[in-house]
């Protein structure tokens, strides 16, 4: 639009001089909101792990190259004079084969040796190898044989005695397929290839599956067992945390004393799963941190972890609203906690006050700092 032409709108028509107006401080502003975004933006595309929390790994091509330590001038290794750090040797006890090496020839004349030379000059030196045995799954067949009756003719077949297992594994097997499968986590497939390349034993993934199944159903009276123990203890120790099951995210919770430990993986952290878990009516000390789903439990026999009060201060903090850093849980500033511990005369019971402090980045104190304060009880096992 020339000069002229702003002018005479001006002069004349004043609704749609108003309406430009206001339409230019939009278009201001948001080419503002536009320049402060592709700041952020070249930022960001500037950041290695050189001037931000990134770790080498996520460098982008262009980051310059991390500065080589300069050498000091050593050889790679120990140094002359630095003590030996060697396995220890086991006993002779502990050994299973002990195999004798004697030289062939003198090391300075070259003489051969003798068998009749063959006489200790000084204590030989020991090296121990560790070693697998040669490992195959024992295949033992049992013939059930029948015997025909000389009185009435009948045919009767033996029956399996009561430690041999009716189905086509035996129970060291099972157990470790179920250790594989369960204990670490390997898949069914890959389980066949490490019982296939290791033991030489050829199961299929179904069998696999088949013998999880049948170790869950065993294990089912003693897991029953140690949860009553847990609910019947008198503290109890909880916790939570993520877990993937099947490539869903679950949750891992725990129950834990000095003597049994009882782990469930549910769908989510809600208070239901937790009495699951622990019951609703557990009438023990428990020791967890703040999350609200144990909240359920009586106050007056709750223990809150040290760090429990601050972490939640921390959290309220966070979730003010701050700067776009802040909001992603990354503070841009600092905070300091501090902790007073106060114990009663009695010794059995104590009062814990955190105090939080925020700073901005320029060490200034901020608002988004308080304090909180819990009661705890020595936990006795």
């Amino acid at each position: 639009m020339e000069r002229a032409e702003a002018e005479a709108i001006l002069d004349g028509d004043r609704e749609t001089a108003l309406t430009l107006l206001v339409r230019v401080g939009e278009l201001i502003e948001a080419n503002r909101r536009l320049e402060s975004r592709v700041t952020d933006l070249e930022q960001r595309l500037k950041r290695d792990s050189r001037n931000s929390s990134l770790p080498p790994s996520a460098d982008p091509p262009s980051a310059p190259p991390r500065p080589r330590q300069a050498a000091s001038g050593r050889r790679p290794g120990a140094e002359p004079g630095h003590a030996a750090s060697n396995r220890p040797l086991l006993a002779l006890e502990q050994v299973a084969e002990v195999v004798d090496h004697w030289p062939q020839r003198c090391s300075s004349c070259a003489r051969p040796f003798c068998e009749e030379e063959r006489i200790e000059a000084a204590a030989p030196q020991r090296h121990q190898v560790g070693e697998l045995p040669p490992m195959a799954v024992g295949v033992s067949e049992h013939r059930l044989q029948r015997l025909r009756c000389p009185d009435c003719g009948a045919t009767t077949r033996a029956e399996l005695p009561a430690g041999v297992s009716p189905g086509a594994f035996g129970p060291r097997l099972q157990a470790a397929v179920a250790t594989l499968a369960v204990r670490n986590r390997v898949s069914r497939r890959d389980t066949t290839e490490l019982l296939r390349e290791l033991f030489g034993a050829t199961l299929s993934t179904g069998s696999i599956d088949a013998i999880v199944q049948h170790a869950g159903e065993a294990l089912a009276e003693p897991h029953a067992q140690l949860a009553d123990q847990i609910r019947s203890a008198s503290a109890v120790n909880l916790d939570e945390t993520g877990w993937r099951l099947r490539g869903g995210k679950r949750t891992l919770w725990g129950a834990l004393t000095c003597r049994a430990a009882v782990f469930r993986i549910a769908e989510g952290r809600h208070e239901r799963e937790a009495k699951a878990l622990l019951g609703e009516g557990f009438a023990g000390i428990t020791s967890s941190d703040r999350w609200w789903a144990y909240d359920y439990l009586d106050a007056e026999r709750r223990q809150f972890c040290s760090r429990a009060p601050g972490a939640r201060l921390h959290r309220a903090q966070r979730g003010t609203r701050r700067p776009e850093a802040v909001r992603r849980g990354r503070p841009s500033g600092r905070g300091v906690f501090s902790e007073t511990i106060t114990v009663a005369a009695d010794g059995e019971t104590f009062t814990s006050t955190i105090r939080y402090e925020a700073f901005d980045e320029a060490d200034k104190p901020v608002e988004g700092g308080g304090d909180a304060t819990g009661r705890g009880v020595r936990l006795r096992f």
